[in-house]
């Protein structure tokens, strides 16, 4: 085989984490989805909750198909090459919860998860409806913000359903009226707060979550804050590389946000590293 025609392996990630793929609701991207977990390989995959969106299914008419099958033997398939899939229920797959602390050939099924990176920062992972207490409006409030969420979604899909007929690229519809809204961003924040101070009060690094579909990677007084997004609106995975580096992709590949290798402690003056043994 000549050196042309040698197609290079995909880059293996040390760990990749996403969620809110909402599975059987017609708002999923399954086949970018599909596309995404075919052209992955890492050691270690966390689905971090409403992978299956089970309430939609029970609720409305399962939208599976070909793209939504692709899908599962993709997960298959990476379990087959070695990968070890964490799944951490959210609340559209809560049922799947009684079988938390489950142990399957290359599965773990776990309420919430603790990451350690390759630069030593433990991380919760936890799919973030348990900070629904201390963010949502209540009442008709909320009940109207879900009827609008819908509409919003379904404008979202048409409207990229005709940017591809022009070539152009995926854009968020959703994403983009979510930022115009002053009430939507006060929610954001005050999620985002819960969870750090979460991590922050059982003494770790920071916090992978999902559930707001708002991808986000910053770090914020020396704690993590990722949300590897969703597969209905931005369409983005978590994932860390061998050095610890922490990084925000979309689908097609392209880094949204990025966090370097956490710094080794200074060594005080005249302070020596231990020998190795």
């Amino acid at each position: 085989m000549s050196p042309a025609s040698i197609v290079p392996l995909p880059l293996r990630r040390r760990a990749v984490f996403v969620s809110d793929v909402h599975l059987g609701s017609k708002h999923c991207h399954a086949a970018e989805f599909a596309d995404f977990l075919q052209g992955l390989r890492c050691d270690k995959l966390y689905l971090v909750g409403d992978i299956v969106d089970l309430w939609w299914m029970s609720q409305r008419r399962a939208a599976w198909g070909s793209a939504q099958y692709r899908v599962v033997e993709a997960l298959h398939a990476l379990a087959r090459a070695g990968t070890e899939l964490i799944y951490v229920p959210g609340n559209h797959d809560r049922s799947i919860r009684r079988f938390c602390g489950l142990t399957l050939p290359r599965m773990q099924v776990r309420r919430r998860a603790i990451h350690l990176t390759a630069d030593g920062r433990r991380l919760l992972v936890t799919h973030g409806d348990d900070y629904d207490a201390v963010t949502q409006f209540g009442g008709l409030q909320e009940k109207f913000g879900d009827w609008l969420y819908d509409r919003i979604l379904t404008g979202n899909k048409l409207t990229n359903q005709v940017r591809r007929r022009f070539g152009k690229r995926y854009w968020s519809l959703a994403d983009f009226l979510k930022r115009q809204s002053g009430a939507a961003e006060r929610y954001i924040s005050r999620f985002v707060q819960a969870g750090l101070d979460d991590a922050r009060t059982r003494g770790l690094d920071g916090i992978v979550c999902g559930h707001i579909h708002r991808a986000s990677l910053f770090e914020r007084d020396g704690c993590v804050y990722a949300n590897d997004g969703d597969w209905v609106e931005s369409l983005t995975a978590l994932v860390e590389e061998a050095d610890g580096t922490l990084r925000l992709l979309t689908h097609t590949g392209e880094t949204r946000a990025s966090l370097p290798p956490r710094m080794p402690r200074a060594l005080p003056e005249n302070e020596e590293l231990p020998h190795a043994a």
